[in-house]
């Protein structure tokens, strides 16, 4: 027998579980050969795996279902356990409009600030987006919501979400374990991400059926990317010919969406990054959507859009300072050649004229 516990975050229990718990007494019911106890803010499901599944989709469906309306009866319990798999699954979205997905745990995932919203719009209105800022602005989360919506929603068959896998300071050949173990570490980000929007149990059928995959860049060369979501994330870290792979894998039914952080290039240091040749390249190109995140955007700790801040302006400050030894250096040249150069004219030997001698009549 497996157990599995859930807990019920940002919500009234009271409206969830119904008085004396009846909602959560209907739901174990329904599932004799199971338990489902409830305590406090915790729910705990023993049973059979396939079971335990269907119960914690059910519960899924119901979280977000309370997220959108605020109560759960008994008929709600009803029309879930009576429904399809499909019917439930249709009703996950049917929310208000700034909602992009409920997540595994019944919290809400949607734009914070107002150029996320603008990249929720772009990657609606475009089926190319490339999306620029800081560590913290959300850049990759909420792109991973809008995957896994598209999913949902049946818009796509697949998500494919890919990084590069570039060392950052640390040789990957002396990481241990086989290649798939070297490389998950720089994947992290993403499986946390999808972690916190869809169940252990769900995510694991994904990907073990090939629906969501995720990959190091070097696995997407000879596809075609078709009828998916498909993710880049760390662009800025692609080399010019890499990322005009990925972009050429593109199928006529695929969403792609390029992320990347200009400030944070961990290619060696005259390699000229693939994401900001392609802005160049393509500014012109019609149908493309371009999304800039700034400070302002950071979501997580207060003090991380401080310390972009401060970099900023180290940077900037930097810049101006280069540029004006550049200049002091361009000045000082210039002074050394023109001393040179009279130097040189006062040392050219003055021609002797001869010397008239006139004789005496």
């Amino acid at each position: 027998m497996v157990e599995k516990i859930i807990i019920l975050e940002n919500m009234s229990l009271v409206d969830f579980l119904g008085p004396d718990n009846q909602n959560i007494r209907q739901l174990a019911a329904a599932f004799p050969g199971s338990k489902i106890i409830s305590r406090g803010n915790e729910i705990k499901i023993q049973g059979q795996t396939e079971v335990i599944a269907r119960i914690n989709d059910l519960l899924s469906s119901l979280i977000e279902h309370y997220h959108q309306y605020g109560q759960i009866t008994d008929k709600t319990v009803n029309q879930y356990l009576s429904a399809t798999s499909e019917e439930a699954e249709g009703r996950v979205l049917a929310a208000s409009p700034d909602v992009i997905l409920f997540g595994a745990k019944g919290g809400v995932i949607k734009a914070k600030t107002p150029n996320q919203q603008k990249l929720v719009d772009a990657v609606m209105a475009h089926d190319l987006t490339f999306t620029l800022g800081p560590a913290g602005t959300g850049k990759t989360y909420i792109s991973v919501a809008l995957a896994v919506r598209a999913l949902k929603n049946k818009e796509v068959k697949k998500i494919i979400i890919s990084r590069p896998v570039v060392e950052a300071g640390e040789s990957l050949g002396f990481l241990p374990g086989d290649m798939k173990e070297k490389v998950d570490p720089y994947l992290r980000p993403i499986y946390d991400a999808l972690e916190d929007m869809i169940p252990a149990e769900k995510l694991k059928f994904f990907q073990e059926n090939k629906i969501i995959e995720i990959a190091p860049l070097a696995y997407m060369r000879g596809r075609t990317l078709n009828n998916a979501f498909v993710l880049l994330d760390e662009a800025q870290n692609t080399t010019p010919s890499q990322l005009k792979m990925f972009l050429t894998r593109m199928g006529p039914t695929a969403k792609v969406m390029v992320n990347g952080d200009r400030s944070q290039i961990d290619l060696p240091t005259r390699q000229k990054s693939g994401l900001m040749q392609a802005l160049d390249i393509l500014k012109n190109v019609q149908g493309i959507g371009y999304v800039e995140m700034t400070s302002e955007d950071v979501v997580r700790h207060r003090l991380v859009k401080e310390i972009v801040e401060a970099y900023d302006k180290f940077d900037t400050d930097e810049m101006s300072r280069q540029a004006q030894q550049s200049g002091q250096r361009r000045d000082e040249r210039h002074e050394r050649r023109l001393l040179e150069l009279q130097q040189q004219q006062s040392e050219v030997p003055v021609a002797e004229l001869p010397v008239n001698q006139e004789q005496p009549l």
